[in-house]
Order: C-alpha cells, then structure tokens, then sequence
C-alpha cells in the first residue's frame, strides 16, 4: 500500500518488538513477545519491526531472531521486517524464507549519519556502511525482498553533536542511487524540534521525490510527537512508534523510548487521519505489554485514556 503526500491515511510502523524491546535489560521471552504481535494485529497494526539479525553477544535481546520469526502469524495483510546491517544478517533473513516458509518479508538497513557514532554502532565508518548498504539492498532485491534505508543520528549525535543537513542530504542522494522500497530519516537521540524536521524532510524529498519516505522520533526531549506531526505535514505517510514509548539505542547514551504508538494515534485520528487502527486495543496492549516487562511504560494516552467529545450545552440544549 503506497500512501501519497497528499492522503488522509498514514501508516504506523510498529517498531516495540525488536527497538523498543532491544534496550529491556532483560530479555522478554519469545512466545510473549508473539502474544503481543498477535495483539497488535488484532488492533489493527499491519507492518511491524520484529528482529534485529545482529550477533546476540551485541543484543542479547534478539538472540530468539530466528525463533521468534518462525512463530509469526502468516498473515497475508501483514509485513514483518528484520534489521540487517551487514551480509551476515541478510543471510540470516533469507533464511527464514527458505523451505517454503514465510519468514521475513523486509529488510531494515541503517546507515549512522555520524563518524564516530558509525564506527561504535556498526564497528565501520560512514563510506563502508554505505557501501555495504547498497549491496544488501541490491541482494534482497534479487531474492524478491523489500528494503528499507534509515538514515540515523539524522538530527544530532551522542558523540559529535549536531549533524549538517548536507551530510545527511548526501547520503539521502546517494543510497537512493540503489533504489530502495523505502527511505527514512530517524532522530535517534531525540534532539530534533519541528522546525528542523519540516525542513529536512521537505528537502530530503525534493531530492528523491520518487521513493515513500518513512519518520523515525525518540522523545528523549519530549519533542516526538511534535516530530511526528512536522513529518505529517512536509509529506510524510509513514511513522514509526513503539507500544508505550518502549525503547531506546543501546548504544547511544542517555537515549530514551521511541514516540509511543498509542499516542501517536490519538494525534492522527484527531486531527483527521485514518491508520486503520483502534486507539482501545492499543491502550490495551500498552497495559499488557506494562505486565510483561515489569514496570510502567513513558507514553502519556495509556495513563490518560482517550477523549470523547461530549455535545457543548450549546448543542444539546442544557442550560
């Protein structure tokens, strides 16, 4: 499904089950994690981010990849992609399609828009990530699978502080060069405000007007769902978000939870777009998801519940 910069629909990319839960401090077992999938379908969630195929001594938390991917629903309305960020995880990826089986169906590559924050990620500068990027996007490609190029520390970064437009601009250019199904700009650190957001989403797609562009907000300065509405509005139809506000990087320091989904609902049906999503469920699966890590999640809508408009004594007569 393609969404347009003009449409009233946007489309929520569930990203708790593999960036939310990789900062937990203890892993969350596997057959809970696909009762929380199976929720979320129910609420109406059709994209997810479920693995991150990375060695377990790095995230001990995705030690389950493979384990966790056999057991995912095979639904046809769903797509399920697994982080990769080097050839060993592609292979990893395709793995679970072979046999028949449905495994994966999109592979996420990130390439760090900072040196130093590059090289403690991914152990590699900026130049090789690149490189490695394009050949993964082309070899998923060749086997019939999706991809999807994030750009993180977009916005600003741990180590070096702010990033250059340009620098992020460049890369924007040349990893569209390879022709992914997809883009995305993600503020990592959550140090972006609406303004810089607008502006560098409104460029990065006057540049690659042709490729579905795809926001990414931590609200580590409580500025995410802010971000998400200045993506909506230069264009953006995709929003990432993470049940509760789970989450964080692991290795970026200080970095809190992703935007929490549920709130980012609340924002979008308000203001009169449609997700195909139920604001309930999710609250509900908030709630559930508290019970399964053992402590209350950052989002706001799960504490306060959502509003329904009353008629105003005006419209309905009352004194």
């Amino acid at each position: 499904m393609d969404m347009q910069d003009g449409s009233r629909e946007v489309m929520l990319v569930e990203v708790g089950m593999r960036d939310g839960l990789q900062n937990e401090p203890t892993p969350v077992a596997t057959a809970s994690r696909l009762a929380m999938i199976e929720a979320l379908l129910a609420a109406g969630v059709r994209r997810f981010e479920v693995v991150s195929f990375v060695h377990p001594g790095m995230v001990p938390q995705m030690a389950d990849a493979e384990a966790l991917v056999a057991g995912l629903p095979d639904r046809p309305d769903a797509s399920y992609i697994g982080l990769t960020l080097n050839e060993r995880g592609l292979d990893r990826a395709l793995a679970t399609r072979e046999g028949g089986r449905r495994g994966i169906d999109e592979v996420g590559c990130v390439v760090v828009a900072s040196e130093t924050f590059s090289r403690r990620n991914q152990g590699r500068g900026i130049g090789a990530v690149v490189a490695a990027t394009r050949a993964i996007v082309r070899r998923a490609r060749s086997e019939g699978m999706r991809s999807t190029v994030m750009i993180s520390a977009a916005f600003g970064c741990p180590f070096e502080g702010a990033v250059a437009p340009q620098r992020v601009l460049g890369l924007v250019e040349e990893l569209a060069a390879e022709s992914p199904d997809e883009l995305s700009l993600a503020d990592t650190i959550g140090v972006a405000v609406p303004a810089q957001v607008e502006e560098l989403f409104a460029a990065a797609r006057a540049r690659v007007p042709h490729i579905p562009w795809r926001a990414h907000f931590h609200d580590t300065r409580n500025t995410g769902i802010a971000n998400c509405w200045a993506a909506v509005r230069a264009g953006v139809r995709r929003i990432d978000a993470s049940l509760g506000g789970l989450g964080g990087c692991p290795f970026a320091p200080a970095a809190t939870g992703n935007t929490a989904s549920e709130d980012v609902l609340y924002l979008l049906h308000r203001s009169g777009f449609a997700t195909g999503i139920d604001l309930a469920a999710m609250i509900a699966a908030t709630k559930r998801m508290e019970q399964i890590v053992g402590h209350a999640l950052p989002g706001s809508l799960a504490r306060a519940g959502d509003f329904v408009p009353r008629p105003s004594a005006a419209t309905s007569g009352t004194p």
